[in-house]
């Protein structure tokens, strides 16, 4: 099996890497940048440079490839190309006869445009796949535990011992490990009678902000508070990583959470569900927190 992954020097795809060669696989991992290759060869990858804006490109590097794990960078300076580049893939799959694309979507996507251009570009980008004739897996993740690496969020937790997020306490999200995400990407490569399916993940459990933060101290053995952050700071704290355009549209997406009347659902209650057909080990928030303590505690 030979797997190409899209977004793998992130953490939302890089564990793809790890999951899919314990199963035997050979991974190409596409970057569009050099300084990338190291990182990617030590996680047993074969690092390819490659932009996703260039079509030629993609029609070349799927040559011979068995299936695509996918994914459209978060914060793009211009959201709507998320659409261009995700057909510059999907037309290139379908030219060289890629059995199987798993579109990692990042999060929920949306029943109908809601005029956020990150989610509204998602519905594109699933329609078009759905259409393209490529047998697919969708998977749509709720909130990663990796955000709190985040540069909007570790400083907190490090020198003030509160954990930022810019979700208000009373909502309650299913958060999920990166790892598990990309675990059940490969587990939707391998199972061969997915071809046309959308799996919602969620983690196990659904924590209010509070609940979040007792199950964080529980697992780095420190007393961490919940700080419901501003959207607004959490785009200025992100402009220097990400230009101000993609802060801006990141910042808009939290902000929409602010302003519901009626919080969106961030859990799938029917995990056993997608389990059975996904069999995944399952990561605690608790669990996380404690392998990922020294990040946090210094």
């Amino acid at each position: 099996m030979k797997i190409l992954v899209f977004g793998a020097t992130g953490s939302q795809q890089f564990n793809v890497i790890g999951e899919a060669t314990k199963k035997g696989a050979e991974v190409i991992a596409a970057t569009s940048s050099e300084k990338s290759f190291e990182k990617l060869e030590q996680a047993g990858a074969t690092p390819i440079l490659a932009n996703l804006s260039d079509a030629d490109k993609m029609l070349e590097i799927t040559k011979g490839i068995d299936a695509i794990a996918f994914m459209i960078p978060v914060s793009l300076p211009n959201p709507l190309d998320g659409l261009q580049y995700s057909k510059n893939v999907i037309d290139a799959a379908k030219a060289n006869g890629v059995k199987k694309i798993v579109w990692n979507t990042s999060a929920w996507i949306e029943s109908q445009k809601i005029g956020s251009l990150i989610d509204d570009v998602r519905i594109d980008v699933k329609d078009y796949l759905k259409n393209s004739g490529v047998d697919y897996v969708i998977i749509e993740p709720t909130i990663y535990m990796e955000n709190m690496m985040g540069a909007f969020c570790a400083p907190f937790i490090t020198n003030e011992k509160k954990l930022a997020y810019p979700t208000p306490e009373a909502m309650p999200i299913g958060w999920i490990a990166s790892r598990d995400v990309s675990a059940f990407v490969v587990e939707a490569i391998y199972n061969p009678e997915l071809k046309s399916d959308t799996f919602k993940i969620s983690g196990l459990d659904n924590l209010k902000g509070n609940d979040l933060a007792e199950q964080f101290s529980k697992g780095v053995e420190e007393e961490i508070v919940y700080y419901p952050q501003q959207p607004k700071e959490l785009g200025d704290i992100l402009k220097p990583f990400v230009g101000e355009a993609g802060a801006t549209s990141v910042a808009s997406y939290y902000e929409s959470f602010q302003n519901a009347t009626e919080y969106p659902s961030k859990f799938n209650p029917d995990m056993s569900e997608v389990l059975e057909k996904l069999p995944v080990k399952m990561t605690s928030l608790s669990e996380w927190a404690k392998n990922n303590k020294a990040y946090f505690i210094k």
